[in-house]
C-alpha cells in the first residue's frame, strides 16, 4: 500500500483505517471540546472561564501585535519586489551550477543550467469558466513577453463542461498559441472510478497526457522543467516568471521546494460585494503573514515547483479537495521532511467570489471558505505518514509541523467563537453566583479595552488593502473608494461567519466522515 496516496480512511482497511479514521476525528474533537467545555463551564465555575477570557483576550491583543508586524514586513517585500527590474536581473545572470540529490541512491547530482535552459509549463484545469474568465489569463502570460521557445501552455478542461467549454478553449489557443513553445488542450474524462470530481484529479489527467505526448516523446530534461498550476482565473503580473525563474536559479537546493506567490483578490474587487472583499483581503493578509513565517508555509493555490518532484512523487492527488496543500505534504513526506516552501513575495492577481446577486455570493463565499477549511484532511494524512517514516525524518521539525497545523486549524474554528460568542456566556449562564461579583461587572470592561486595542489591526488591515487597490474604474465616484475602507467594520462578524463557522462545518463532517466534494467556486466579473 502506497499510504502517501491516501485520500481519507475508507481508502484503508484493518488497524490501519483504524488509526486514520481516529486522526480524521481528531481535529474537530479539540474544536468541538473546546467550545463545549468553556461553555459548560461558563455555568458551574463562571469565574474561571471568566479569567480564561481575559487571559485569551490578552493573548489575541499580542496575537494582532505579532501578526501586524508580519503583516507590515511582508507588504515591505512585496514593494521591494514588484519595483525591481526582474528582466534585467535575470539577463545578467550567469549559467549556475546546481545540485539535486536522487532520491533513491543519495547521490548528488550536478547540473549547469542558464536562464535559457528553463522551461515553464503551465497548468490550467478549466472546469466551467467563461471565455473572458479563460482569455484574460492567458493573454496576461502573453503580454509578460517571456520567451516564447521556453513556455508550455496546457489548458486542461473537463469533459462534463461539454462542448462549449472546448469551443472556448480553441478559441484562445487560436488567439495566443503563436506566443508559447506549445499550447496544448487535454479532455480530463468524467466518471472516471477512483477519482474526485475536482481540480486535482483534472491538473493531473492533463500533465499525465503531456508527460507522455510531448515530454518524454520529446525527451525534454526534467531538470529543466517548472510548472505552475493556477487557477484560471489567475492573472499574473508581468515579471512573475523572470522572478520566478532567478529565484530558482539562484535558492539553494532549489529542487526540493515549491514557490508560492501572494494571492491578491484584484480581478473583480470594485464589483464584488463588500462582505466578499473583506474576506478576500483577509486571506491575502493571511498568506502575506505566512510568507515571513516559512516553517508555518505550505503551498496554497496557485504556485509553482519542479517537474522532477512532481513525477517522483506521481502527480497530484485525485480523490483530494486540498490538492493544491495536499501536493507540498505529499513531498514533505516522500522526501523525508527535506521539502519547503520558497516565498515569493510577489503577487499574482485573482478573482473575489462574486454571483449575480449579494445572498448567492454569500453562499458561494461560505461554501469556498469550507471548501479551505477542507485542508484540515491533511492533518490525519501528516501524522499517519510520519509515524510511518519516523526514523527516516527530522523529528523535531516534524513535530513542529503537525502542532502548526493543529493549532492553526484549531484557531481557524474557535478563536472569534470564543471572543465574540463564548465570552458573554458567564454572564449569561452564571446567574447570581456570578453577575454579584465585581469580576461581572469588569469583564465587559476589560474585554472591550482589550478588544479596542485589538482594532488597530483592524485600521491597519483597512489601511493596506486600500493601498493594494488597484486603479479605480472611472464609473466609481468617491462613495465608493470609502466603503472600501469602511468595509472593513464588518470584520468581526466575517471572521465568524466566513472563517469560524465554515472551518467548524468543515471539521465536523470529517470528523462524522461525510467527505467533502469539491466545491468550484462561479467566477463572475
Amino acid at each position: 500500500m502506497n499510504y502517501l496516496k491516501i485520500g481519507k480512511a475508507s481508502e484503508l482497511s484493518g488497524r490501519d483505517r483504524k488509526l486514520y479514521r481516529a486522526l480524521e476525528i481528531l481535529p474537530g474533537v479539540l474544536s468541538w471540546s473546546t467550545l463545549l467545555l468553556l461553555f459548560i463551564f461558563s455555568y458551574i465555575y463562571p469565574v474561571w472561564v471568566a479569567f480564561f477570557i481575559i487571559a485569551f483576550d490578552v493573548y489575541w491583543l499580542l496575537l494582532v501585535v505579532y501578526l501586524g508586524i508580519h503583516l507590515i514586513s511582508s507588504y515591505y517585500k512585496i514593494k521591494e519586489n514588484t519595483a525591481i527590474n526582474w528582466r534585467e536581473k535575470l539577463k545578467n545572470l550567469k549559467p549556475q551550477a546546481l545540485t539535486r540529490t536522487d532520491h533513491e541512491t543519495g547521490e548528488t547530482i550536478s547540473i549547469n543550467l542558464s536562464v535559457d535552459d528553463i522551461i515553464h509549463l503551465v497548468i490550467f484545469p478549466i472546469a466551467l469558466e467563461s471565455l473572458e474568465v479563460i482569455r484574460t489569463s492567458i493573454k496576461a502570460i502573453a503580454d509578460s513577453a517571456y520567451s516564447s521557445d521556453n513556455m508550455i501552455i496546457l489548458l486542461s478542461i473537463e469533459e462534463r463542461g461539454g462542448v462549449e467549454l472546448k469551443e472556448r478553449a480553441e478559441i484562445v489557443k487560436k488567439e495566443y498559441e503563436k506566443y508559447f513553445r506549445n499550447f496544448i488542450i487535454t479532455i480530463h474524462p468524467d466518471g472516471l472510478v477512483g477519482e474526485l470530481k475536482g481540480k486535482g484529479a483534472n491538473q493531473s489527467w492533463g500533465a499525465e497526457v503531456i508527460k507522455k505526448d510531448l515530454i518524454d516523446k520529446e525527451n525534454i530534461d526534467y531538470d529543466k522543467i517548472i510548472v505552475s498550476v493556477f487557477d484560471i482565473d489567475t492573472i499574473i503580473y508581468p515579471d512573475y516568471f523572470y522572478c520566478l525563474t532567478y529565484r530558482f536559479l539562484t535558492t539553494e537546493n532549489p529542487y526540493r521546494a515549491s514557490y508560492q506567490p501572494i494571492p491578491v483578490y484584484h480581478n473583480n474587487v470594485w464589483q464584488a460585494p463588500f462582505f466578499a472583499r473583506v474576506a478576500a483581503s483577509s486571506n491575502t493578509f493571511w498568506q502575506m503573514m505566512q510568507q515571513i513565517r516559512q516553517e508555518k508555509l505550505a503551498t496554497y493555490s496557485s504556485h509553482s515547483m519542479t517537474w522532477r518532484a512532481l513525477v517522483e512523487v506521481g502527480l497530484w492527488s485525485k480523490t483530494m479537495v486540498s490538492e493544491d496543500s495536499r501536493i507540498f505534504w505529499h513531498c514533505f513526506c516522500y522526501y523525508n521532511g527535506d521539502y519547503r516552501v520558497e516565498p515569493l513575495y510577489y503577487p499574482v492577481s485573482m478573482d473575489v467570489t462574486m454571483d449575480n446577486t449579494a445572498w448567492q455570493t454569500a453562499k458561494n463565499l461560505y461554501k469556498q471558505q469550507r471548501r479551505w477549511g477542507w485542508g484540515v484532511e491533511n492533518i490525519p494524512y501528516l501524522i499517519f505518514n510520519a509515524k510511518d517514516r519516523w526514523s527516516k525524518m527530522p523529528k523535531g521539525k516534524v513535530i513542529s509541523r503537525i502542532f502548526v497545523q493543529l493549532y492553526g486549524f484549531h484557531s481557524w474554528a474557535t478563536n472569534a467563537l470564543i471572543i465574540g460568542v463564548i465570552g458573554w456566556m458567564p454572564m449569561l449562564l452564571g446567574g447570581d453566583r456570578f453577575n454579584s461579583t465585581v469580576l461581572s461587572t469588569n469583564l465587559p470592561f476589560v474585554t472591550r479595552t482589550l478588544m479596542i486595542i485589538a482594532m488597530s489591526g483592524l485600521v491597519l488591515s483597512a489601511i493596506l488593502s486600500t493601498i493594494l487597490l488597484p486603479p479605480k474604474p472611472k464609473k466609481y465616484g468617491f462613495f465608493k473608494h470609502a466603503g472600501m475602507l469602511l468595509q472593513w467594520i464588518v470584520l468581526p462578524i466575517s471572521i465568524i461567519i466566513f472563517g469560524s463557522i465554515p472551518g467548524l462545518d468543515s471539521q465536523t463532517r470529517l470528523m462524522f466522515g461525510k467527505y467533502l466534494g469539491f466545491f468550484v467556486t462561479p467566477k463572475s466579473r
